[in-house]
Formats: C-alpha cells, sequence, structure tokens
C-alpha cells in the first residue's frame, strides 16, 4: 500500500491539466473523462482541493474548476494534504514498551519517546514534505512540457475547449422555460 494515495496522482493531472487552460475552468466531468475515471471521483478530489483555497468553482451549465493561485504559488506538498489530509508517515506502536524481557513491568526508560527507531520515520517524513514543498504546480508542468510533445499538451487544450464550447452550445439551443 502507497503511503500517497492515488487521488493525489490524479489530483496533480487535473491541475496540470487546469494550469495549461490559462484561467478557463474545466468540469470534473471533463477531467474525469479526459483520464478514464468516474465523474464522481474528480468531484471528491476537486471538494478537497478547493476547501483547501487551491481551486475555485463556478456553478451552473458552463460551471468548474480553474486554479486559485498561479501554478507558481502551489505547493506538491499543499495537493497531498489537501487530499490525503497530511497523515503522518509512520505511527509508533510503542513495541518496545511490550517487550517480554520485561514480563509487564516495563522500566521507565520504555515510555520517553520518541523512541529511536521513530525518530528515524519523523526524520524521513521531514525530508518527505521538505521535497514536495519544494516543488511547484509550474514545476511539474515544465516538466510535462519537456517529456511530451507539444502536439499532446494542445490536442488536451483542444479537447477540453470542444467539451466547453459543446456545452455552450446546447446551453444556448435551449428554450428558455420563462
Amino acid at each position: 500500500m502507497s503511503h500517497i494515495s492515488t487521488g493525489v496522482e490524479y489530483a496533480l493531472h487535473c491541475l496540470v491539466f487546469l494550469s495549461n487552460r490559462s484561467g478557463e475552468e474545466a468540469s470534473a466531468k471533463d477531467l474525469a473523462e479526459l483520464q478514464g475515471i468516474p465523474a464522481d471521483y474528480v468531484a471528491k478530489l476537486f471538494t478537497k482541493l478547493s476547501k483547501a483555497g487551491l481551486v475555485r468553482a463556478t456553478e451552473g451549465v458552463r460551471g468548474g474548476f480553474a486554479l486559485a493561485r498561479a501554478p507558481a504559488a502551489i505547493s506538491v506538498l499543499e495537493v497531498v494534504d489537501a487530499i490525503d489530509g497530511g497523515k503522518p508517515l509512520f505511527e509508533c506502536r510503542e513495541v518496545r514498551q511490550r517487550c517480554a524481557v520485561f514480563e509487564g513491568n516495563e522500566p521507565d526508560w520504555t515510555g520517553v519517546p520518541p523512541c529511536t527507531i521513530h525518530a528515524v520515520m519523523l526524520s524521513a517524513e521531514q525530508r518527505m514534505r521538505e521535497e514536495l514543498g519544494s516543488h511547484t504546480l509550474a514545476d511539474l508542468v515544465q516538466r510535462v512540457i519537456a517529456v511530451t510533445p507539444p502536439s499532446y499538451n494542445q490536442a488536451v487544450v483542444r479537447w477540453l475547449d470542444g467539451r466547453a464550447a459543446s456545452k455552450h452550445k446546447a446551453q444556448n439551443k435551449r428554450p428558455d422555460n420563462a
């Protein structure tokens, strides 16, 4: 089982797609379809991203999501924390206090935190969080651009633009209910 959820991966992909939209919105449904995952799942991810202040939402037929801040102002760590809730990497079970050698009468020193194993895990978690915090959405966008042909990024933008345009057409063709 991985520590960082699959939801973080999908959320980061969605945010990279939104970064290429120059402030234009995209619906959770379209972002889900683009990645081949359920729309309800993406909607839940965007609820978390919105609560964290990473995206802004507009309602209505043409509504959707856009970045709430510039890609350079959104760290990967913020996305991880928004989706996964900042859960710790390790939870110490204080195994040393239950050692059979103590026969149920553990010495005082076993309760002095943190145990040496927990200390190593805390250090590892701190380094991981620092690393995730040092990378921004803009960094990810640049990495994606560096490894994908320009035609791919252009195709994604055209696909999302086409979806938005077809929704706009459908909205304009509806008879008024007045």
